[in-house]
């Protein structure tokens, strides 16, 4: 009886263990279904202009580049300006030997006053036609010669703008190797900036560009679009559109680093935080998880435009008020239902 009592007891004791147990798994299978409902935070895809801009780089040059030279060799008598000297049109720079011009001068003189001479006789009917013509062809030749060698003993600068080279001293033989000058203007200067084929249609003369210059931090230099080129580049797939900046302080300078912002105007598109971007492993495409009516996520890739601070520009796979996931999206997958959280 006594062995009776005692078994009866201990099934008792094992069937209550047991009941604890199956009531621990329970409630800790509840508690794990409840960690596991993932929690995101969320924003709505908005629509909204968007400036479309693009950034190209280029070098500075010089308006207007001119070299400076006689026509003929000679030897060089005085020279006026230095490199870094700003000089105006017309302005004389350098001197040349004028022994060649000197003799011309004479030359001419004399035709002159032989000219005007016969010209007295003929009116007085003391003189062919044909001898007049003659002479007065003589004078006009050596006119001509004397103002092309006037020309080219005095040098002058053909346009306001600044010494950037000088190859030569005084009293060297100029001997046409090189240009006695080099001037640049620099007031406006000119950018070529190569632009995507696909934008040729956008860019039009007169547009806006802005510039900065790695030289110049923290200025924005105002420029438009001047020419376009004609024709695209069959290698780079490119074309070319010559920026000019009026630079009136002269403080951009030939050979200078830039910048240029070109921008094509606007277009309504659909915008989302960046941080709801998620780049697809393997891969450069990018998705976003969407929030359905019933708080599941969906898989959507994206295809993105230009990047505003810290927003993407969407231009395909998403429409305006859709709520994509912005955080939480580590151990999503499609169809899974999650709790949005502020």
């Amino acid at each position: 009886m006594k062995n009776l009592i005692k078994n009866a007891l201990i099934a008792a004791a094992v069937l209550s263990v047991a009941a604890c147990g199956n009531s621990g798994e329970s409630k800790s299978a509840k508690q794990t279904a409840e960690v596991e409902t993932p929690k995101v935070q969320v924003a709505a895809a908005v629509m909204r202009d968007v400036d479309q801009t693009e950034v190209y780089t280029s070098t500075v040059q010089a308006f207007v580049k001119n070299n400076i030279a006689p026509q003929s060799g000679g030897r060089i008598s005085k020279i006026y300006v230095e490199v870094g000297d700003f000089v105006k049109k017309g302005q004389v720079v350098a001197e040349m030997d004028k022994t060649q011009l000197a003799q011309i001068e004479l030359q001419m003189k004399n035709n002159e006053i032989e000219y005007n001479r016969l010209k007295g006789l003929f009116d007085a009917g003391g003189l062919s036609q044909s001898d007049l013509d003659a002479i007065e062809m003589a004078y006009k030749v050596s006119k001509t010669n004397y103002e092309n060698l006037l020309e080219n003993s005095v040098l002058v600068s053909p346009i306001d703008g600044v010494i950037s080279a000088r190859n030569y001293d005084a009293g060297d033989m100029y001997t046409m190797s090189q240009p006695l000058y080099t001037v640049e203007q620099i007031a406006p200067v000119k950018m070529l900036v190569a632009i995507s084929e696909i934008d040729y249609t956008k860019v039009k003369k007169g547009d806006a560009v802005s510039i900065v210059a790695d030289a110049i931090p923290g200025k924005t230099f105002a420029g438009k679009v001047n020419r376009i080129y004609p024709t695209i580049d069959p290698m780079t797939r490119t074309f070319t559109a010559e920026v000019v900046v009026d630079n009136n302080y002269k403080t951009l300078r030939p050979g200078m680093f830039v910048r240029a912002t070109v921008n094509f105007g606007t277009r309504q598109s659909v915008i989302i935080p960046d941080i709801a971007v998620v780049k697809q492993s393997g891969s450069g495409d990018r998705f976003v998880y969407v929030v359905e009516s019933d708080n599941t996520v969906s898989f959507k890739p994206v295809k993105l435009g230009r990047r505003i601070n810290n927003e993407f520009e969407v231009l395909e796979g998403l429409k305006e008020g859709e709520t994509v996931v912005t955080g939480g999206q580590v151990k999503l997958k499609a169809g899974v239902k999650v709790e949005v959280v502020k």
